[in-house]
């Protein structure tokens, strides 16, 4: 049985205050995780922290903005304050540019998705990673540490009008099995999750053209099991790749995408 998988492990979900964060979150407190609700907006991570407690799990809500430093260790001494040790950091937090030709995205927007996407993994294992190897050296870990990228099938098989979105998954992914391969020696895994695309608040964005559902119909004709993703679907391969059933897994980016990338 699975349902309570991830019992006692701490964990720290970003982005979490909606969309898919929003439901690994709520998804790994049902599996029994202490979970840190990291969001840019504090409110709402304050919110699905609550309905996390409401329902008898256990949360907190904490204010970060993944592409500051300091924020996201305030973010990772948080957790620990609150629960004595990290076990799971699900790096969610991401963003995207409108679909559009290459050049007609500016150079700000270029860098913010490019500190959303992919600077946020690298500020997550800064602190991350020497939490994780304290814990290991004291023998206080339930497993070594684990980390999970939320990339997409965008750095599979991109699509048009989101050239440079599609490049920061791909360095996601990339970066996932590098830090998977670097790490392994030490006990601590990395995974990615590649989600298709989801009627999450980003959706708009994503779509060429407005949000109808005539453009909505052209997505989900692309994706063999006819319909987008959910964040159910996103939580449960999160939780499986965050749980010790998945102890022998590493360097896998696994597709969430109802056959998309075939």
């Amino acid at each position: 049985m699975t349902a309570r998988n991830l019992q006692d492990r701490v964990a720290i979900v970003t982005g979490a205050g909606g969309g898919f964060g929003e439901g690994i979150a709520r998804l790994f407190a049902e599996r029994g995780a202490k979970v840190v609700v990291a969001d840019l907006r504090l409110e709402a991570a304050q919110g699905v922290a609550a309905a996390i407690r409401a329902a008898g799990g256990d949360a907190i809500a904490v204010l970060a903005d993944v592409t500051q430093n300091a924020s996201v260790g305030a973010m990772v001494a948080a957790a620990v304050a609150q629960y004595g040790r990290l076990d799971i950091l699900v790096n969610n937090a991401g963003t995207t540019h409108k679909n559009r030709p290459m050049l007609e995205v500016d150079e700000a927007t270029f860098d913010r998705v490019y500190q959303t996407n992919v600077k946020s993994i690298y500020l997550g294992a800064v602190h991350a990673v020497p939490q994780f190897r304290k814990q290991a050296a004291a023998g206080q870990s339930k497993g070594k540490g684990v980390i999970i990228n939320i990339a997409s099938t965008a750095g599979v098989r991109p699509r048009p009008g989101l050239s440079w979105y599609n490049g920061s998954k791909g360095a996601a992914i990339n970066l996932t099995k590098g830090m998977a391969v670097e790490l392994a020696p030490e006990g601590i895994r990395v995974c990615a999750v590649n989600p298709v695309m989801g009627a999450t608040g980003l959706i708009q964005d994503f779509l060429p053209g407005e949000d109808s559902e005539e453009t909505r119909a052209k997505i989900v004709a692309t994706i063999p099991l006819g319909r987008l993703s959910t964040a159910l679907d996103i939580a449960k391969a999160t939780a499986f790749l965050a749980s010790d059933e998945a102890e022998f897994i590493t360097g896998v980016a696994l597709e969430v995408d109802g056959g998309r990338c075939i």
